[in-house]
């Protein structure tokens, strides 16, 4: 693991940092801040996943998230969002919404992209083992949150691994991807033409499905031009009702579907997160 850069920050660190993966088998950029502790001590490990076109720089120049886990003691890891470099195959018509930048955190299975597209594995199993390895993390202690195609993502990650992940939320997440045109695009080309095959890769088919999480947190702005054509929260709020999972749906007025509106509410997700997190075990 090569460190590309090292900045103080809130008495903390904020880190770049850079691995040979082997699940996509490329070089992955990935972004850590560490805030202020006791030497020794362990800290709870919060994963950030970021949208379409979005690497890990985005959220870590804009999410304004330092101030808080320098304050509650929390790191914060923000991987990339498709593996990247010479070779790795893109979407054809060069569109943002498939390909490089939105690998839609699953392992993709259809040609061209099965090789080197395997984000769940890699958000899932090789960075965290990298980032308890090197980091001051509690391992026992992580939770999941993320924007538009990473809020996607933190949904079915954390609804797929609930006794790992203490807290899921999401900012403007993308909650049915089988129902709406980004996630019909990116689940048919990254997993083939089975929708049976796409539903572990659903928030609202997994929980449908039987999934469950003590409890869910959304923030969405109701001036996003996503809402309707591809976020839908209604529909996560139905599945979440009928199956009994506490949700807070919070539709913020006026709000869009940028950074200035995560980095409005970060600080509010990041303390939610820390109550569910709680002390070392």
């Amino acid at each position: 693991m090569e460190q590309l850069s090292g900045n103080r920050s809130f008495g903390g660190t904020q880190g770049v940092y850079r691995h040979a993966s082997a699940e996509t088998g490329t070089d992955m950029t990935f972004s850590v801040y560490v805030p202020p502790h006791e030497p020794g001590a362990t800290l709870p490990v919060v994963w950030y996943l970021s949208g379409l076109t979005c690497t890990h720089a985005n959220v870590t120049d804009k999410g304004e998230y330092r101030a808080a886990c320098a304050e509650l003691g929390l790191i914060f890891v923000a991987p990339d969002t498709s593996p990247r470099g010479d070779g790795v195959p893109d979407d054809p018509a060069d569109a943002y919404d498939f390909g490089l930048g939105a690998g839609f955190y699953v392992d993709a299975t259809e040609a061209p992209f099965a090789a080197n597209y395997r984000m769940w594995s890699y958000v899932a199993g090789e960075l965290p083992a990298l980032i308890g390895a090197h980091f001051p993390a509690d391992m026992t202690r992580q939770s999941i949150m993320g924007h538009s195609m990473g809020g996607h993502g933190a949904l079915t990650i954390g609804l797929s691994l609930p006794d790992r992940y203490k807290a899921v939320s999401a900012f403007a997440p993308i909650v049915a991807p089988s129902q709406v045109p980004w996630g019909e695009k990116a689940l048919g080309g990254y997993l083939g033409a089975d929708r049976a095959i796409w539903r572990k890769h659903d928030a609202v088919a997994l929980i449908e499905d039987g999934a469950r999480v003590p409890a869910l947190l959304v923030d969405q702005g109701d001036a996003d031009n996503f809402l309707a054509g591809q976020l839908k929260p209604e529909l996560l709020e139905a599945a979440c009702a009928a199956a009994g999972i506490p949700l807070t749906l919070r539709l913020r007025s006026g709000y869009d579907h940028s950074y200035y509106f995560i980095a409005s509410f970060m600080a509010e997700q990041l303390r939610w997160h820390a109550e569910r997190l709680g002390p070392a075990q």
